[in-house]
């Protein structure tokens, strides 16, 4: 495909603007050091070439609304069109975000704080918690909001010693960044022969310097653990308190309410969860709920519901942590999440969790005469399955991965977790149907196949992909960041 630098011609341009009425801004009204030593070289082409090219350029690209995307971790799962056309409308998609903190402003946008604020009682009863900030932008977000209200609630109590946040083995891989990035130090516990968190090793790592505890449920190895409320109130009896990293809610979202359980507090990534787009780096919204006694750490401002029925946003919370997010969080995503929650309703979110743990567990039947597996139980929302049996042949993972895009699949999340080798994590969500489970699962029963007869097909895929296969160290060490022409 030719870059669009190569296109158009001289003096091309697909719009034409009237004259302008008022004096123009030129570069002589910039200071000097930021003014270009010359023009920018812009491609000059029409409208339809700009058209083609772009379009032409996303049918390159693999995504939801176009492959199958079993994204392990990352929950790549479809988006309701009906969320964008709600997303849309223009009395939400037009409203300026300082509107609701003007003094008189909050009457203009009583929709819009009508919608966070439902969103946020929803929310907090499917996870059962007191309440909700809806502020986080991202699920990373969510964990650092909550491990900061660990740090005020421990400081309001007086209690400097703890500085400890103990992290599972099979948690996610934000998990130690947030808490380091709260001030905590990181502290491994060991997963046991069952993929739950070593009970032995969790009351040898706890102590009057443990903080809190940072448990994803279900894990990264796709399981809900067995132990999940004594690990709770041991964590509770050290005088710690206990995360859920709710990433994973979808696999008992409308069955289990974390807090229920015991946790403190949680994020859940509504991407995930609650069907938003997952792109521009990020979920782009992780609500974190809270247990009675964190309320008042909780981000401001917040939404609250007065005696006539109106909404007001609310600052008066002298133990916040302050603001997490600019305005209120990423409205646009939390807009959609309130559209899908309003569509499932209760009943539809057991539906959620019934189809993700089936699919999961459909994938991890067929694939298992095939693929090895560290741990034999029932799977939730994923399948962890290892590609070491291949490495037999010299196939490893990446190999395998490189391969289904030859057959119509993007990858799944491949070397991770880290305590599985050449670890291929499978998450089929609860939109796929049997059918596309089937042509699937054949695909990889033939890659499995053909790594025994043909390894070295397997290592030249993909080879009908736009680029074939890449120098993945080269790639990595001497990467080419600017454009070049066409051959």
């Amino acid at each position: 495909m030719e870059l669009i630098f190569n296109q158009g011609a001289a003096g091309r341009r697909g719009v034409r603007l009237p004259k302008c009425d008022v004096r123009p801004f030129t570069t002589s009204d910039l200071p000097a050091s930021l003014r270009r030593g010359a023009p920018a070289a812009l491609p000059e082409v029409s409208e339809l070439e700009t058209v083609r090219h772009y379009t032409l350029l996303s049918r390159l690209n693999m995504g939801v609304d176009t492959h199958f995307y079993p994204l392990g971790s990352c929950t790549m799962k479809y988006n309701p069109k009906i969320n964008e056309r709600m997303a849309a409308l223009p009395g939400f998609a037009n409203q300026h975000p300082l509107l609701s903190q003007l003094r008189k402003g909050g009457s203009l946008c009583q929709g819009s704080l009508e919608v966070l604020y439902e969103t946020e009682r929803m929310l907090s009863a499917l996870m059962g918690f007191a309440a909700t900030t809806l502020q986080p932008m991202a699920g990373a977000n969510g964990e650092l909001t909550s491990v900061m209200m660990f740090a005020a609630y421990h400081k309001a109590r007086g209690d400097q010693r703890r500085t400890v946040m103990l992290i599972p083995d099979a948690a996610h891989g934000t998990n130690p960044a947030s808490a380091a990035m709260a001030g905590f130090d990181c502290r491994e516990i060991a997963s046991d022969a069952d993929g739950d968190v070593d009970l032995d090793a969790l009351r040898a790592a706890l102590g009057d310097d443990v903080a809190g505890i940072m448990l994803t449920c279900p894990n990264t190895l796709g399981f809900f653990d067995k132990h999940v409320e004594k690990v709770v109130e041991l964590v509770h009896q050290a005088g710690g308190l206990a995360y859920c990293d709710g990433a994973n809610f979808n696999a008992i979202v409308g069955r289990v309410r974390p807090g229920d359980l015991g946790f403190d507090a949680m994020h859940v990534n509504v991407h995930k969860t609650f069907s938003t787009p997952h792109g521009g780096g990020g979920p782009g919204a992780g609500p974190v709920g809270v247990a009675e006694k964190l309320v008042p750490f909780l981000p401001k401002s917040r939404v609250v519901k007065h005696a006539d029925g109106s909404y007001s946003l609310a600052y008066d919370y002298p133990q916040s942590i302050g603001y997490i997010a600019p305005f209120y969080g990423n409205f646009g995503i939390l807009l959609r999440t309130y559209t899908y929650l309003t569509m499932c309703g209760r009943d539809g979110c057991k539906r959620i969790s019934e189809n993700a743990v089936l699919n999961a567990n459909y994938i991890r039947a067929r694939l298992a005469p095939y693929y090895e597996q560290k741990f034999t139980r029932y799977c939730m929302h994923e399948c962890v399955l290892s590609a070491r049996p291949q490495t037999r042949f010299g196939v490893h993972a990446l190999d395998i991965a490189k391969a289904l895009l030859d057959a119509g699949f993007h990858a799944p999340t491949i070397y991770f977790p880290l305590i599985i080798p050449e670890a291929l994590m499978i998450e089929p969500t609860e939109t796929e149907s049997k059918e596309m489970l089937d042509r699937f699962c054949d695909a990889m029963i033939d890659i499995a196949k053909k790594a025994e007869s043909d390894p070295e097909a397997i290592k030249r895929c993909p080879l009908t992909m736009p680029i074939g296969r890449l120098d993945e160290v080269s790639a990595a060490r001497q990467p080419v960041l600017t454009a070049r022409p066409c051959c």
